[in-house]
């Protein structure tokens, strides 16, 4: 007998999957622990775990909400700078007026982190 609050084999699976992914476009994006755990909201000892493989994202969490948003920031930012992965991180160090700041710092806040995805979103809207 299965228990409700037992994770089913795909979420475990998606969960495991989402964390890898945000542990990688975190370190492709530049963030140190410390930037990846203000963006996605857990602590920077969580971080760390999470990029040693040591720890899997809830997915019925909002750190889990945010990590998707990360990825797809970064997928975007990939597909519209041709997968070059130094234009993509100067473009998280240079300061940008449509996000009104650098977008490193931008999104370590829910707010800023959902703009740079509209942002990104767009540019490559016209592509």
């Amino acid at each position: 007998m299965r228990t409700s609050f037992a994770p089913t084999t795909a979420v475990a699976e998606r969960a495991t999957v989402v964390s890898k992914a945000v542990a990688r476009a975190g370190s492709l994006l530049g963030l140190s622990n410390a930037a990846l755990a203000r963006t996605i909201g857990v602590s920077e000892a969580t971080a760390s775990r999470l990029r040693a493989g040591q720890y899997r994202l809830d997915p019925s969490s909002k750190p889990y909400e945010l990590a998707l948003l990360l990825v797809r920031l970064f997928r975007s930012l990939d597909a519209v700078m041709g997968g070059d992965e130094a234009a993509v991180r100067s473009w998280m160090t240079t300061g940008n007026r449509a996000l009104r700041g650098v977008p490193r710092e931008t999104v370590q806040t829910a707010a800023g982190l959902v703009a740079a995805v509209d942002y990104v979103d767009a540019a490559r809207a016209r592509l």
